[in-house]
Order: structure tokens, then C-alpha cells, then sequence
């Protein structure tokens, strides 16, 4: 997937974040047309609205389906902006791509079933043009290889305009979040497709109208390539989400308060402090491999005396120690014990191996 071009429309600035904001729902012709003009006025080039809903129970509000789809075209005739639309099946497809909608998006439930994506590329190649851009929302629960399939399923359908959308993830329990944003995970998808835009929906991920702009300016920072906000002409009243929509005037201050940093800069300064840190990744990287050989070692000896190779309270006593001591030198507790456990597991492999006569744990692959 390294042939992947611009999800942007030719009059949209590729030196700014893109930004794609509109209702959670298209409600009736006049909330949709409110929103469309007040977001046109303040410069939003991508209106985007939900046709169909996709709700946990039934008896929430499911969207009105089809008969929505000629209010979008009417933004798009009255605003000159484009317009997006979540799809979830191959008839939802074939109906916004019929109604002239610019961009589509698959959504999280969505995008963790291999079948109804599959269904969906399917029918895109049939009726679409390739040349749509199609973004992909993070499946529901945090598997990054769930979320790549589904990209390479619209990949291989012939689509290049393709792009991600970072929403968070569903965690059982009370959170600050709605959706957890695990930054991690859009940080992995990035270094396996590089070339691939990411956009954050601050809007999921918060599930409040009050982090919609931090939400927005830390995945700024981390390098994301734009937001899709939620965003309602009266959002108090919304018929779905309404605790998580802004106005668009509250949108436009947020977009203004952010600040828009240039990854494309290197100084000299910065230059030398990336080639310390290299200089430390590969100390680090001798570290571990001396720590490994000492491991070896001790596999030998405990192969000799017959001894387990796991001993829970020497592991216990190790990760409590160096947690505490780490914290000291202002490196969180969750950081150091993950760091602690999977330098434990590589250890316990290699002791292993040397039980088994070197015999690797997990088959090599065939030449």
C-alpha cells in the first residue's frame, strides 16, 4: 500500500489539517441546511452528516436512510462543499454513491467484521469511481489487525484514496473517555503504512463537548492529518450524540486556538539530539544483549540443577524494585512495568530454549 495518493479535493490547502465537521445525524432539511451554511461561512470545506446509524440497542434513533440523502445533495449544490456519509452494507453504498456523495467512511462496528467489508469493497468496485475517497474508522476494540485488513480489502478492490480515522476504543468500566484513545495503536498503523492519512474523531473519543479541542490538539501533535468533529446547529438538542456535538461556532474557536506545528522542520539542534537518541537506542540494544547472554547463562545452570525457569517471587521482587526506583527518575509506573515484563518474557524464552536443547519455541518459517 505504498502507491496510496491524497484523500484531499484539489481546492483544499494540503499544507492545513483536514477538516470534516457536520451532525452526527441529518435530522431534517432545515438542521442539515442550518449546520451546512454556518459551517460553509466559517471555511469547513467537507460537510459531513449520518444517514444511517448503527446504535448498541435498538430504539435509539437509527438515522432516516435514504430518504436524507437529497438534503446532502443540496448542501453541496447551495455551500459548494463536499459532502460524507457513513456506510455500513452494500445497499448503503450503492444509495449514497447513486445520490453524488464525495467521500464515504466505514465505521467502527463496521470495520471489525472481515464480511461486511468485504461486501462493501465489493460493491464499490461496482459503482464507484476509483478514484473516491474512503476512510476506515478503527474497529471497535483495539486490534490493529482488524483495522489494516480492512484497509487492504478496499486496497485490493482497486481503491487508493484511502485513509484512517482514529476514534478510540470500547473499554468496559467508567473512564474519563468515552472511547480510550490507546495512541498507540494509530501509531503502529502509521509506521506500517506510512503513507496512509490518519484523521482523529475527537468527538468519539471524548464523548464530551469539553475535550473535543485537547483531544484535537494532542492528536495534532502526534502528527494527524486532520478532524472530523461533530458538529450541530443546536447541539443540545440532537436527536443522537448530543452531549459530544459542538456548534459551529464553537468549532471554528477550536480550530483557532490550535496550534499547527511543522513536522517538516529539522533544525541543527534537533538533528543532534535525534542522533544522541540513536546513539542510546543502540547502547540500550548491547544492553539487552548482554542482559540476554547472562539469562542464557542462568538456563544453563538451572538446566543443570533441574531447577523451573519461572520463579514468581524473585519477578515479583525484581519488577517492584525497579518500578519504584524508575519512578524516581520520573518514568511512569505502567511504563516501566510493560517495559520490566516484556524484558522478563524474553528472558523466560531464551531459558526455555536452552532446556530444550536450543530448540526454538515457535517453528522457523519455510525457505
Amino acid at each position: 500500500m505504498n502507491d496510496l495518493i491524497s484523500i484531499r479535493f484539489d481546492d483544499i490547502d494540503p499544507a492545513s489539517p483536514l477538516i470534516i465537521a457536520g451532525p452526527c445525524s441529518a435530522e431534517t432539511p432545515e438542521q442539515v441546511l442550518t449546520t451546512a451554511r454556518q459551517l460553509a461561512c466559517k471555511g469547513i470545506k467537507i460537510f459531513r452528516a449520518g444517514i444511517w446509524k448503527p446504535r448498541t440497542k435498538p430504539g435509539g434513533f437509527e438515522g432516516l436512510g435514504a430518504p436524507a440523502l437529497p438534503w446532502l445533495k443540496r448542501v453541496k449544490e447551495e455551500t459548494g462543499m463536499y459532502t460524507a456519509t457513513e456506510v455500513a452494507n452494500r445497499r448503503h453504498v450503492r444509495e449514497a454513491v447513486e445520490a453524488g456523495i464525495d467521500m464515504l467512511w466505514v465505521g467502527a462496528r463496521t470495520s471489525a467484521n472481515p464480511f461486511a467489508m468485504q461486501e462493501i469493497a465489493d460493491t464499490l468496485a461496482e459503482v464507484a469511481s476509483p478514484d473516491m475517497p474512503i476512510l476506515v474508522k478503527n474497529p471497535v476494540n483495539a486490534d490493529i489487525e482488524l483495522w489494516v485488513g480492512a484497509l487492504q480489502r478496499l486496497y485490493n478492490a482497486g481503491f487508493r484514496r484511502l485513509g484512517a480515522i482514529h476514534r478510540g476504543f470500547t473499554v468496559y468500566g467508567s473512564h474519563l473517555y468515552r472511547n480510550e484513545p490507546q495512541w498507540n495503536i494509530p501509531v503502529e498503523l502509521r509506521l506500517r503504512l506510512p503513507n496512509l492519512p490518519i484523521i482523529c474523531d475527537p468527538s468519539h473519543i471524548g464523548g464530551m463537548r469539553e475535550l473535543v479541542g485537547p483531544i484535537s490538539q494532542q492528536a495534532l501533535d502526534m502528527g494527524f492529518d486532520g478532524l472530523i468533529i461533530e458538529t450541530h446547529c443546536d447541539p443540545d438538542h440532537a436527536w443522537s450524540d448530543a452531549r459530544q456535538q459542538v456548534t459551529p461556532e464553537v468549532l471554528s474557536c477550536i480550530l483557532d486556538t490550535l496550534v499547527i506545528r511543522d513536522a517538516r522542520q529539522a533544525t541543527e539542534s534537533l538533528a543532534t539530539l535525534r542522533r544522541q537518541i540513536d546513539t542510546l537506542d543502540n547502547e540500550l540494544l548491547d544492553i539487552l544483549s548482554r542482559r540476554m547472554e547472562i539469562s542464557r547463562e542462568i538456563g544453563r545452570y538451572k538446566k543443570e540443577h533441574s531447577m523451573p525457569v519461572v520463579q514468581s517471587n524473585r519477578f515479583n521482587d525484581i519488577i517492584r524494585s525497579r518500578v519504584a526506583m524508575g519512578s524516581q527518575m520520573g518514568m511512569s509506573a505502567e511504563f516501566l512495568h510493560d517495559v520490566l515484563l516484556a524484558i522478563h518474557d524474553e528472558s523466560v524464552r531464551q531459558q526455555i530454549e536452552i532446556l530444550n536443547d536450543n530448540k526454538p519455541l515457535t517453528p522457523e518459517p519455510e525457505k
